[in-house]
């Protein structure tokens, strides 16, 4: 298996911890009538950690479907190397990074870590136009 498919699972992992920390909070904050419910009823805004745990799940789902075509693009055609496998590594690093930051309210560095996330994936998306 590529390094690049090892990532795209590992970000599936990543995804699967977003959803659950999200709807956890949300539960704690709406109760588990709401969760089990149709969710049909307007709700109060979520607390801080809530609503900041669903922009971060929203946010990775932003550039999720971006990693997954490059990463699985770069196995396909067989462009694995050194430099997709950092950037694969250094993508899913600083998705990884990204929750906690976010989670607990830190500002200017989570959009640094963001922004490193997206210069990975750039780097991907390049060595497959690079050819």
């Amino acid at each position: 298996m590529t390094t690049e498919l090892t990532v795209l699972i590992l970000a599936c992992v990543l995804l699967l911890a977003h959803i659950m920390l999200a709807v956890h909070f949300k539960t704690r904050q709406y109760g588990k009538d709401w969760n089990m419910g149709a969710r049909d009823a307007v709700m109060p805004s979520l607390d801080p950690v809530a609503g900041r745990l669903e922009r971060a799940r929203d946010n990775f789902l932003e550039t999720f479907p971006i990693a997954i075509v490059a990463l699985l693009a770069l196995t396909l055609v067989g462009q694995s190397n050194a430099l997709t496998q950092v950037a694969a590594w250094t993508w899913l690093g600083a998705r990884a990074g990204y929750l906690p930051l976010y989670w607990t309210g830190v500002p200017v560095v989570r959009t640094l870590v963001w922004m490193v996330g997206l210069l990975a994936l750039l780097v991907l998306l390049g060595s497959l136009l690079a050819g």
